[in-house]
């Protein structure tokens, strides 16, 4: 087989940009897609992570049934429930509003994306905080701080460091299940390789370039995350892999 490099220069079926160009834009919108979702996810799931370890158990019940409910469905289904059913179980109004929003699936894929993910950045948060010793929350409260405090100034900063190497993986899902919100018309990525296969019938060409894309974007995420991980480490608790060590300074 053959690769013709030349696709990339020939005019897409609209006339108005090249085949690279359309693959360009579907980066774009794969990076902004997962960008946006990724702070939904990590605040959101940073918040009901947090208050899963508490002792109020009503709201502990309420942040389990919210992870298990997006823990448990597939993104797929999610996405298809937020574009299409969501808008016909609210009043009409609501509905039309929704489904007249411009860029109606980059919204949809945005928020679908966001909280599914952030049931999985819940479960790494609440088990970063629950591997702490116990003695960090026995020192906080000995030092007469409050709940929040306690989470804020102790418990916190030391988790999320602890859990940086699973929430890179989380980022980097978020930027591969981008690709499901194709699905509903949003030209991401793999729909701008997908669209150029369909109407060139360079297949190879297409999806080449698309992986090469996505690997280079991984690349450059776990490399950053590395990073990320060298300078926030604490000395003494974590060591260079990011793993929890057994004592704290």
């Amino acid at each position: 087989m053959s690769f013709d490099w030349s696709i990339y220069l020939q005019l897409s079926p609209d006339g108005q940009y090249t085949y690279v160009q359309t693959l360009y834009h579907g980066l774009g919108w794969t990076l902004l897609t997962a960008l946006l979702a990724w702070g939904i996810a990590l605040g959101l799931g940073g918040i009901i992570g947090t208050l899963r370890t508490t002792a109020y158990r009503w709201v502990v019940g309420l942040c389990r049934a919210y992870v298990e409910l997006f823990r448990n469905i597939p993104l797929l289904v999610q996405m298809f429930l937020w574009f299409f059913v969501l808008p016909e179980l609210l009043p009409a109004a609501a509905g039309l509003w929704l489904k007249r929003l411009p860029q109606a699936s980059f919204v949809t894929a945005v928020i679908c994306l966001g909280c599914f993910t952030s049931a999985r950045v819940a479960e790494q948060v609440r088990a970063g905080i629950l591997a702490l010793p116990r003695g960090q929350w026995q020192a906080g409260t000995a030092l007469g701080l409050t709940l929040p405090q306690l989470y804020r100034y102790v418990l916190l900063p030391v988790a999320l460091r602890v859990i940086l190497p699973p929430l890179t993986s989380e980022l980097l899902n978020v930027i591969k299940n981008s690709a499901v919100a194709l699905t509903i018309g949003l030209l991401e990525l793999t729909a701008a390789a997908r669209s150029m296969q369909e109407f060139s019938f360079h297949v190879f060409e297409a999806f080449a370039a698309a992986t090469v894309l996505y690997i280079v974007i991984n690349i450059v995420v776990v490399n950053g995350m590395r990073w990320l991980e060298k300078r926030v480490q604490v000395p003494g608790f974590l060591g260079t892999s990011g793993s929890a060590g057994s004592t704290v300074h």
